[in-house]
């Protein structure tokens, strides 16, 4: 199983639209969003995407009303952090700042925002992935990540 990662989409429309491109023609079969959404049009562009969406809730997306009502018509699970999923066999939280790991238990992968910045390492057993800032206006310079559940590997796509 693939599942795509992105995080601090921060309501830049444009790379929203590209990002919902690179995840679809990657063939990833879930999408996860680590937080800051910041308002719920940007969820209206998400729902262009082939692959169920989950994520959690960042320090920006204080439009809590209308993100939650946004996640809820196109149906995709949003929730404060920390998410636990299960998938493929793995056991995979996610957060949005990364200061929120060291209190949950290790897991096979833990996925955060908050930063901006690309983090791909080991950590107490766990792959520990952030595919870094996608809210960019630098072309080249944005990033979203694709997990391989299987191999348990991250692969960063640049736009």
């Amino acid at each position: 199983m693939k599942i795509g990662v992105v995080a601090d989409t921060h309501n830049n429309l444009a790379n929203v639209r590209e990002i919902v491109a690179l995840f679809n023609a990657a063939g990833v079969d879930r999408v996860v969003h680590a937080g800051d959404i910041t308002q719920a049009k940007t969820l209206d562009v998400l729902a262009g995407l082939e692959a169920p969406l989950y994520g959690v809730y960042g320090n920006n997306d204080v439009e809590r009303e209308s993100l939650e009502a946004g996640a809820r018509a196109h149906g995709f699970v949003f929730q404060d952090p920390p998410l636990h999923l299960h998938w493929a066999g793995r056991r995979i939280v996610v957060v949005h700042d990364p200061r929120d790991l060291a209190a949950l238990p290790a897991g096979d992968l833990a996925l955060h925002g908050h930063t901006h910045m690309h983090r791909s390492e080991r950590q107490d057993g766990r792959l520990v992935f952030n595919p870094g800032e996608c809210a960019g206006h630098m072309k080249g310079w944005n990033a979203i990540g694709v997990v391989d559940l299987e191999r348990l590997e991250a692969d960063v796509l640049k736009f």
